[in-house]
């Protein structure tokens, strides 16, 4: 990377600093942020409304630089999922979910993930490093662009909504967000501002494992849709599944939520539940998970897991997922079911791994561990 400035990791605040420094007027940033992301222009010189000495000024002061997609597969039900090449050569994963009347992108904060949840393939692979918020936001720039010009993608008539492809937004791929806060906040803005997606605060949403200070600090700075790994009903149980449970226990974490909630009208959390054959799917789990949540405005997920290579849980069968969500419904807990989307293609939830140097020696290590039972 040369040393210009890459204007896509700057929100509006951002930018307008940028532009005072240049000695410029800060409404010089939302006119640029209208060609970056409303009218999909790289190209400081086909920015007509900015002066001629302002657009070679920016040529040489400034940048706009996206990563590449090195590659792409399309599941039978229509997810899309990209391998997207970092300026350093680690690769990330992005997953598109379209539905007839949203479409929801999967976006990654980080290069692997450093909090080795039990169940997870990016979790079993490591951590390299957190991504800029450039990187994050090239993620929905870089989705918008295929599904809008691919004639295969744009075959499939469930994408056909509205001109953007992207209406929601999930902090859902690979990493933990809340460990990348300033980044994701930077990029999060930019895709709620008028300017640029525009998407509204309950379109955008941050998935935690229960970084409690974080979620704390998300209240105070950027007010999305929260939803929680929480995956278990009791710390004993959760602390196996969810290390980062150690730190910061159910109460602890349940605590951080309902102040999150207060915060704001009509907010709640989504809990997040990987539904696991035999560990946490017995009718006992769901009347703690009931009691828990009783006094919590908040949904649970529901998710049959999704299995990969190497991983010793199976899915909870159907029949057991149905009774462990009636149980819930039964105690007045608004629940739903994830349908499995994109499964074939190693999209679903859990399953992203992307391509990347482990910092973490993680995946060593879990080989080693493999070695040593067989």
């Amino acid at each position: 990377m040369n040393s210009t400035q890459n204007l896509l990791c700057l929100d509006r605040s951002g930018l307008e600093l940028f532009f005072e420094n240049m000695g410029e007027k800060p409404f010089r940033a939302r006119q640029l942020l209208k060609w970056v992301y409303q009218r999909d222009i790289q190209s400081f010189s086909s920015m007509t409304d900015l002066s001629k000495p302002l657009r070679l000024l920016l040529e040489n002061k400034a940048q706009l630089a996206l990563p590449e997609i090195i590659s792409q597969e399309a599941s039978a039900d229509g997810t899309v999922k990209w391998l997207v090449k970092l300026h350093d050569g680690n690769c990330i994963e992005t997953v598109y979910i379209p539905e007839p009347d949203r479409g929801t992108l999967c976006v990654s904060s980080q290069v692997g993930c450093s909090l080795n949840c039990t169940f997870c393939a990016t979790a079993r692979q490591g951590f390299n490093r957190n991504l800029d918020a450039g990187e994050i936001i090239s993620q929905v720039m870089l989705a918008n662009r295929a599904l809008s010009t691919d004639p295969e993608l744009g075959a499939n008539p469930t994408l056909h909504f509205q001109e953007r492809p992207v209406t929601n937004v999930v902090m859902m791929g690979m990493g933990e967000p809340l460990l990348n806060l300033d980044n994701v906040i930077a990029a999060m803005h930019l895709m709620m501002d008028d300017c640029s997606f525009g998407l509204s605060r309950r379109r955008v949403t941050l998935s935690t494992a229960g970084h409690v200070p974080g979620i704390d600090a998300l209240a105070k700075r950027c007010r999305v849709s929260l939803a929680v790994s929480l995956h278990a009903p009791n710390d004993e149980l959760r602390s196996q599944l969810v290390p980062l449970n150690r730190k910061y226990p159910i109460k602890v974490l349940l605590d951080s939520c309902r102040r999150y909630c207060h915060l704001g009208n009509r907010m709640r959390v989504t809990f997040e539940y990987v539904m696991l054959q035999g560990v946490n799917d017995d009718m006992k789990h769901a009347r703690q998970l009931a009691g828990l949540l009783q006094d919590v405005a908040c949904k649970v997920n529901l998710i049959p897991f999704n299995p990969y290579s190497g991983i010793p849980y199976k899915r909870s069968t159907p029949d057991q997922i149905e009774r462990f969500s009636e149980e819930l419904r039964n105690r007045n807990i608004f629940v739903i079911t994830r349908k499995t989307r994109g499964d074939d293609i190693e999209a679903a939830c859990g399953q992203l791994a992307g391509d990347f140097a482990d910092r973490t020696q993680r995946s060593q290590r879990v080989s080693m561990q493999q070695v040593a039972v067989s």
